[in-house]
């Protein structure tokens, strides 16, 4: 019977996007950057040039890596789709890396080109002088100069570079044959994870994973037809979300900017008539802490989907202003966000404030993902659907990380039995509805309670006067561990720990309200991720309670 089977012999991949894009929507504009305006034929066409000219100039082959770092301009997502083209592997790097972490991430990937923003070329240049000692030959720095000087009126510096951006352009041939691959298991992208739990990991992405959570993202975020993105979600966490392809399927419109602020946002949105935008929890603060002066009328319904803790009231305000805001979950992993909580006006709009609180974090549901689960990690059981007992969220499918770079051994501890283990806690409620409680290192159990982090930080973030914060455990005699917070508060204002405790005990069980507060800075990784095992130590330092400064010097 197989015998007698066809073989597919067209490996799906995200780079058909677009080449159906150029032929699709030629003529319609692609990419936005201040003054700059690109149509889909111009960067299919740009593309083509690009991956030509990698080809030419330094003989890539498949697999080969290929560095970025660079902020969310053309160039980055030309990037995108030029590198697999050329048949290497695409990585993305976060722009906030120190030369020491982006040295030791550079020295994993044996990257032959390097393509490096104007504003970073320093701290490369740095990385590699760290790196020089251990590695032979250095790869090719390509120096991407600012062309818009709307979007970044910086003057570009003279740095020592192998080649600059526009002349590799301008080596390149549109009639190039792309180099397709050979199998949709081959990889397309490598991510690095953030290192909240130790160093970098690179996460290898494969072209079928990529295509696939590429469609899975238009129906996540529900983008319907003609959508315009705004590019405030970093292009180099999970090839932004795989936004950065799904664009290309849909003919949208792509909207760059340099540096995100909350003028930005309002000014983009007005603008460009935008219709979606994605990010951490900041860019939510910056849309509902919005200074009047900056805040604009909205020419049409603005999607937010925003992945992390969303506090309530900050919700409330920015749907006040007229925005639309989905919580999303996921991981490196897992290609970004896998699952989705939608706002629903029929459903959201009829319910008290109160109650809403409480249904928020509960309506995670998994969409084109095969399966997500919470399981008893030693049996590996589905755990009872009663909204009690705790286990561990996993995931199952075909949108799914092909594994860690040159890492057998983490590849092989992050799944069992062919599911990823995510390391979250949650429960499923008897509709099937998964509630994420924390994660396994971050759990506190005091006196034989389970305590959510997650849960106590929602609510400290409600308090008006806060703007960050982070909960830990502290160790206790008595009760084993008790809640600790750690707390930013806003400019201008000021607070006791006496007040942030009474306000917690008014909205929490007395086993999670944290008796102790500390205020200041939150230490904070390359990716903007609290670094909590920094607070858990400190806590342990901490020996009575509420004597830390009550307010913000």
């Amino acid at each position: 019977m197989e015998d007698l089977l066809l073989h597919c012999s067209a490996p799906r991949s995200p780079v058909t996007f677009l080449e159906r894009a150029a032929d699709v929507y030629g003529d319609q504009v692609s990419i936005v950057y201040g003054t700059l305006c690109f149509s889909w034929r111009e960067t299919h066409q740009r593309c083509l040039r690009l991956a030509s000219a990698l080809a030419q100039l330094e003989n890539i082959s498949r697999g080969d890596i290929v560095a970025a770092l660079a902020p969310n301009i053309p160039a980055l997502y030309e990037l995108h789709f030029a590198v697999p083209m050329a048949g290497a592997v695409l990585s993305a790097l976060n722009v906030r890396l120190d030369a020491t972490t982006l040295a030791a991430i550079l020295e994993k990937l044996e990257a032959k080109f390097i393509f490096v923003d104007y504003q970073f070329v320093h701290v490369v240049h740095k990385a590699l002088e760290i790196l020089s000692p251990k590695q032979g030959k250095q790869p090719l720095l390509v120096l991407i100069q600012e062309y818009d000087q709307e979007a970044a009126p910086v003057a570009d510096e003279f740095c020592p570079v192998s080649i600059k951006y526009n002349d590799l352009l301008g080596m390149g041939r549109t009639d190039f044959e792309i180099v397709k691959p050979n199998d949709e298991g081959d990889p397309i992208s490598v991510n690095f994870t953030s290192g909240s739990t130790g160093e970098p990991k690179g996460v290898l992405y494969s072209h079928g994973a990529a295509y696939l959570n590429s469609l899975a993202s238009i129906l996540r975020y529900d983008m319907g037809v003609a959508p315009v993105f705004l590019w405030t979600v970093d292009m180099f966490r999970c090839n932004g979300w795989c936004c950065t392809w799904a664009m290309a399927a849909l003919g949208g419109i792509s909207i760059c900017i340099r540096n995100v602020s909350a003028k930005v946002i309002f000014d983009s949105i007005l603008r460009y008539s935008v219709t979606h935008l994605c990010g951490a929890p900041a860019v939510l603060n910056m849309i509902a802490d919005a200074p009047s002066r900056e805040q604009r009328p909205l020419p049409c319904k603005v999607h937010v989907i925003i992945a992390g803790v969303l506090p309530m009231t900050q919700v409330l305000k920015v749907e006040g202003l007229g925005f639309t805001v989905s919580y999303a979950y996921g991981m490196t992993e897992v290609l970004g966000p896998a699952i989705v909580r939608p706002w629903r006006p029929e459903r959201d709009s009829c319910l008290s404030n109160e109650h809403r609180k409480d249904k928020f974090h509960e309506a995670l549901r998994r969409l084109l993902i095969e399966e997500i689960d919470v399981k008893d990690p030693d049996t590996m059981k589905s755990v009872p659907r009663d909204g009690k007992t705790i286990g561990e969220v996993m995931f199952r499918g075909n949108t799914l990380m092909s594994g860690y770079l040159k890492n057998p051994k983490a590849t092989q501890e992050a799944f069992k039995e062919g599911w990823y283990r995510t390391r979250d806690l949650g429960l499923i409620h008897p509709n099937g509805a998964i509630q994420l409680k924390d994660r396994a290192k971050d759990i506190i159990v005091s006196g034989g309670e389970i305590v959510s982090t997650l849960e106590v930080e929602a609510v400290l973030l409600s308090h008006p006067k806060l703007l960050e914060a982070a909960v830990v455990g502290k160790h206790d005699d008595c009760l084993k561990e008790k809640p600790c917070a750690f707390v930013r508060l806003k400019e201008g204002n000021g607070a006791s720990c006496e007040e942030i405790v009474k306000f917690c005990e008014e909205q929490l069980p007395n086993s999670m309200v944290p008796r102790t507060v500390v205020f200041g800075e939150l230490p904070v990784n390359s990716t903007g991720k609290v670094q909590k095992f920094t607070l858990r130590e400190k806590a342990n330092t901490i020996h009575s309670i509420m004597s830390q400064p009550c307010a913000e010097p």
